[in-house]
This record gives structure tokens, sequence and C-alpha cells, in this order.
């Protein structure tokens, strides 16, 4: 029989580590219950991170909004501060499965299972997102991308759990635009996203540019051509179709039940469409 525990505190969940280091971890648990209904063997113990208030709720600290990584989906995409600053990482959020889901699943889950269709990865890729890992041996600090290293696959040590992600307030007007494609309209596993971040200069310039895709190679794809065309002057048609050429050399995708790795390949170019008339 699995044993599960519910720490309360950082303190309580070290002595969980140390009595079990080979217990599985989780918060909302959409991901990893799934995985467990095939699991040939049940795992020792789960350790559940949902009553560590440590790991909860959004808070602002002078330029920097810090999300805590066990704060479900949901209240993470209602949050006034984010809506504000991120609605890029937003609709990453509110994109993500339906709304029983969402009011489960959290930010740390969806980093730690590191899917290359990870609705919040790519907008926390532009974003330039730090990720704070806790273990009984103190905090470090990662960029988002040394944090995703492969496929299922994070940086995470063990022992450490993600506690918290931060984010630097944007400096000035930006243009942010995320959307995803998949094989329904609802309740879709992507099959390509982008994200995309600019600042706006005084004089209405695209500067700062960053766009990065999910569910078309092994981790995010940071499209650093396409980011170069679209700098500058807002673009028009051309340089639009410049950019979607930039965006397939870019990506690595592959085939699998979803789609075909031709199919997402196009559909890398064609949301840049969207920049030009975003919904």
């Amino acid at each position: 029989m699995t044993r599960v525990v519910l720490p309360r505190t950082l303190a309580e969940l070290w002595e969980e580590f140390a009595k079990a280091p080979q217990g599985l971890v989780f918060a909302g648990g959409t991901d990893l219950f799934v995985r467990l209904r095939s699991a040939a063997t049940p795992p020792a113990t789960l350790i559940g991170l949902e009553r560590l208030d440590e790991l909860r709720g959004v808070e602002e600290a002078g330029d920097t909004l810090r999300l805590g990584a066990a704060t479900p989906v949901a209240d993470l995409a209602a949050t006034p501060a984010l809506r504000r600053d991120f609605p890029v990482l937003c609709r990453g959020l509110e994109s993500m499965g339906g709304p029983a889901l969402r009011n489960m699943a959290t930010l740390g889950g969806n980093l730690c299972t590191a899917s290359p269709a990870g609705d919040s990865l790519p907008p926390l890729t532009v974003l330039d997102a730090t990720v704070v890992l806790l273990s009984c041996r103190g905090e470090r600090t990662l960029p988002i991308g040394e944090f995703l290293v492969a496929p299922g696959r994070s940086a995470l040590r063990p022992g450490e759990v993600v506690g918290s992600v931060l984010l630097a307030k944007p400096a000035g007007e930006t243009k942010q635009f995320f959307e995803k494609v998949g094989r329904r309209r609802a309740n879709a596993i992507a099959v390509a996203s982008l994200a995309f971040v600019a600042r706006i200069s005084a004089g209405g310039d695209w500067t700062e540019v960053r766009c990065a895709y999910g569910s078309v190679g092994p981790t995010v794809v940071r499209a650093r051509e396409v980011e170069s065309i679209l700098t500058g002057p807002p673009p028009d048609p051309d340089r639009i179709a410049r950019a979607q050429q930039a965006a397939r050399r870019a990506v690595c995708p592959i085939a699998d039940l979803r789609a075909s790795a031709e199919y997402r390949r196009a559909v890398a170019g064609n949301l840049l469409y969207r920049l030009l008339d975003p919904p």
C-alpha cells in the first residue's frame, strides 16, 4: 500500500525526504496520477506539497513578482498583478486543460513535468523567468532555460522542490502574445504553441523581442533569428513572411499521434501571422 504524507512546513518536508528519499512528490497531481494508473508497481511513498503555505501565493517585491510553485493555475491566472504585467503567461495558463484541471494543476508541476507541450513553458521562457529551488541545504536559482533539460527532464536534484518562480516586471509598454494549436478547441494538448514578448519604444518600435515555441522540439525552442527579424518597426506582411521562414528553420518537431512534423513546422510559421492582428 502506498503511504501518502502531507507535510505542513518545509521542516516536515525535509524530514519526509530523509525517511523516503525515493518518494514521489506531487502538488496538484494532474500529471503524476495519470502516470500511476499504468504503473506496474505503485510507489511506496507519495509526498504532497498542497498544504505548504511557503509554496503558495503571489507576492510583489519591488520590480519582481514571486509566484508560489504550489499555487493552483486558476488562482495564478486570476491574479490582478499577473494579468496586468504578464498577460502572455495568463493566456498560457488559461489554455491549460479545463476548469477542473486548472483548479488542481500547479505551475511547479508543469515545470517539473518538463513536457515540450507544457503550456506555461514558452511564456516563462520569453519572460526570462527564474526558478527558485529549495532543499534542506538551502536555496538555489536557475534561469528557466537551464532548468528545462530534455523531454520529461529538469535540473531538479534529489531532495529538491520548486519553491517559486520569479518574474521581473516589464519596464514600459510591451506587446505580449500567446496562442496554441491543438486537435480540438478546448482541453487540447498543444500541437504547436507560440509565446511572444516585445518592448515598445517611445517611437513605437519593437525592441527586446523574445519568441519561444512549444511542442516543436525536445524542449522550448527560442527562435532567435525570428527575434532579430521582428526587431524594429511593427512588421509588415513581407517581414512576417521572412520571420515565418526563419521559424520553420528554428523548430525541430517530431511526428506523433497528434500531428506530423511537417504540419507542426507549418503551424510554427503560420502562428506569426497573428502578430499582425492578434485576437
